[in-house]
């Protein structure tokens, strides 16, 4: 039997976010929805990655975290907004996993933590990706018939987690920004919130 060691894990995750980022310049242009164009472009990134080792537990989730490194990177490439690229990111993912057979609301916590943390690595906004991600995860849990409330709570307890161990500045914009936001339904996020202590 043989075992990944250090040097080519971190080679693979830099394939992995290259390829991503890449695959995602190349997909916007021209197009009109970039959201879109960064979902499906997610999505075969991710079936891809499971379908190649035909196993989604032995790939694990540090080849996600590649793919919303990947991303994420693009954003200043391809001139899209942190709400778009986040929210098309988690619809992929979520797709990703659905289609090969995974687990979806583990996949849009580990989704939804990893947003935010590379997001934070990168010095990008946490709050515009906190929302994408939660409008997203939204959108995809519809798509694959994933419990919708379910689903945002994952999401929702994963950005709040995830920002809060950044710092109580990065916890606090990430409530904030949730709660004012426009796109998303107040009242999930509210109880969301109040349930989860925050």
């Amino acid at each position: 039997m043989y075992i990944i060691g250090t040097k080519e894990v971190i080679f693979m995750l830099t394939q992995i976010i290259e390829e991503t980022t890449n695959a995602i310049v190349a997909a916007v242009k021209g197009v009109d929805d970039i959201a879109d164009a960064v979902r499906e472009t997610v999505r075969d990134q991710v079936k891809g990655l499971f379908v190649d080792t035909k196993d989604v537990a032995s790939t694990g989730m540090d080849s996600v975290t590649g793919v919303v490194t990947g991303a994420l990177s693009s954003v200043s490439s391809v001139g899209a907004s942190l709400i778009d690229i986040s929210a098309g990111t988690i619809q992929g993912v979520v797709s990703g996993i659905s289609e090969t057979g995974g687990d979806v609301i583990d996949a849009i916590s580990h989704t939804a933590s990893s947003l935010i943390k590379e997001s934070s690595n990168l010095g990008q906004n946490l709050g515009e990706v906190a929302v994408g991600t939660v409008r997203g995860t939204i959108k995809a849990a519809e798509s694959v018939g994933v419990d919708s409330t379910q689903a945002a709570g994952a999401a929702i307890t994963s950005v709040i987690t995830a920002a809060d161990a950044i710092g109580s500045e990065a916890g606090q914009s990430v409530r904030d920004a949730l709660l004012a936001s426009a796109v998303l339904p107040r009242d999930t996020v509210e109880k969301i919130l109040k349930g989860s202590g925050s």
